[in-house]
Order: C-alpha cells, then structure tokens, then sequence
C-alpha cells in the first residue's frame, strides 16, 4: 500500500488558532481538570483503558515530573519556544510513564521508549514480555492515552476551536467521499464535522502505525455531528469487514477525541474504559 501522508507531522502546522470570539478555545474550569486526574484500573482484558489528564501542573509538580524524564527527553523540552508548551510536553511525557510503570510494575523512570521503523512511539522489547500497545495525543492542556493488550490503537484529541482554512484542508487531507459530506454540513456542523472527520482519521493512521500504511484518500471515516462514529470503507472493503473499530468521544467539555482499534476475529467490538 503507498505510505500514508500524515494529517499532522509532530509541531510542524497547526491550523488551529484559539482566543476567539466564535468557536474559540475555552480553557475548562478547575472543576473539569481534577475530573480528570483519576488513576486507571491496574488491567486489562479485552477493552481499551482511556486516560485523560490534565497538563497545567504547579512548577514543583512539574519539576518533580521531569525527574522520571529520560535526558533526550528532557532535551526534546529544551526545543519548545513557549514555557507553557515546556511544561505541558513535560506533564505528557512524564504522565505517559507513569501509566506505563504502573501497568509494567516499574517505576517510571525504568521505562524504556523507543522510535519504531515509522516514527511511532512504542516500549522498548527489552523492557517486557507483555504486549502492551499504546498511543497519546495531547491538545491545548489535554491529554489522553490509551492502552490496550495485544491490538493496535490509535487515539487524538483536539480542542474545538475555529480552523484556519478549514476547506482546503478538507480537500487536501479528507477523502473525496469525506470532503464531499463535509462541504453537504450545515455551516453551523461544519466546525465539528471537520474536527469529527481530523481526529479519527489521525487515530486510525496512529492505529495503523507499523504494520500498515494507507493513503489519505483509500479509507473514509463518518464525521457528521449527527451521525454514529464509523469507519466507512478501507480501500475496496466494507467499513464492517474491515478489522478495526471507531470511537469517538468527549474527553471533557471543549474537546472531540476518538479512538481507532484492531477489532480481535469474531470479537465483538472492543470495550472503551474511559479514566477521568
């Protein structure tokens, strides 16, 4: 298959812009960012363990956090330009660690995290026997992981939040199926629509990570507002016989995530354990 062309490469754009009147980002209250600090269940079976938490952390929290960093890790921080985007790489990363130490019996500094061939981040072979799989995203002072055994995922999250140039992006990264049911939104959906369309396309290229690889136009995904999260076609097969499954969901108010995972043969879909 021809390799699949990124929605998103690591900083390199961002077509969001925040602060606005309309449609702008709304930072949550204090209220729904401690709502989303809870600890996740210590296993897994045959579900997908969800984790939202938050990245505005007090400067001790984050320097204790940094701590558990491996030191390319503590370089990558270096790089940022904007302190908040410091601090919050830090939390992400330090967060991811912790989940990982805590479903591996470790601590989280002992967790050894590696590049695979494509780029994607996955546990060193070294550092267990278990098949434990994962995926992050993060957006504005969000962040969500899943976990899962033995089964791909992929998972995004982003603010909702006005998009710059939201139809040529649309042409550009949506399938001509998806674009075209995009333009067909009311103007009012279409902001959601298109977050709708953006996350689970990137989910399901996270997903697909090392073992697949998928052109932007040869997999369609739903992204009305009103209609049930689904991945439609892959190539020339059928979105039901396709080995994976959607989820789309509100990690908190002001945020549209979804998850993409490989469905077991003859397994029902597969359970989401959301942790907030």
């Amino acid at each position: 298959m021809p390799n699949y062309a990124r929605i998103k490469s690591a900083e390199a754009i961002d077509p969001f812009e925040s602060g606005l009147p309309d449609g702008g980002f709304r930072a949550p209250s204090s209220a729904e960012v401690a709502a989303a600090s809870a600890d996740p269940a210590a296993s897994i079976v045959d579900g997908i363990d969800v984790v939202v938490t938050p990245l505005d952390m007090e400067p001790k929290t984050v320097a204790a956090m940094e701590a558990t960093l491996s030191a390319a890790e503590r370089q990558n921080a270096c790089c940022f330009h904007l302190e908040s985007g410091r601090r919050r790489y830090i939390v992400a990363r330090a967060r991811l660690r912790q989940l990982l130490a805590a479903r591996l019996g470790t601590h989280p500094k002992l967790v050894q995290l590696e590049y695979g061939y494509h780029g994607k981040l996955v546990l060193a072979q070294r550092c267990t026997s278990m098949d434990l799989r994962f995926s992050e995203s993060r957006s504005e002072n969000l962040a969500v992981y899943a976990f899962a055994n033995g089964r791909e995922i992929g998972i995004d999250v982003e603010a909702i939040r006005w998009v710059r140039d939201a139809e040529q992006i649309a042409a550009h990264c949506f399938s001509r199926r998806e674009n075209l049911a995009y333009l067909a939104l009311d103007p009012r959906d279409r902001l959601l629509g298109f977050l709708n369309c953006w996350t689970r396309k990137e989910a399901f290229a996270k997903a697909l990570g090392e073992s697949r690889y998928c052109a932007l136009e040869d997999f369609d995904v739903s992204l009305a507002p009103d209609e049930p999260a689904k991945i439609l076609r892959v190539e020339n097969t059928p979105g039901e016989y396709c080995r994976w499954a959607l989820h789309s969901f509100t990690p908190i108010s002001g945020f549209v995530a979804a998850l993409v995972a490989e469905s077991r043969h003859g397994a029902a879909k597969p359970t989401l354990r959301i942790h907030r």
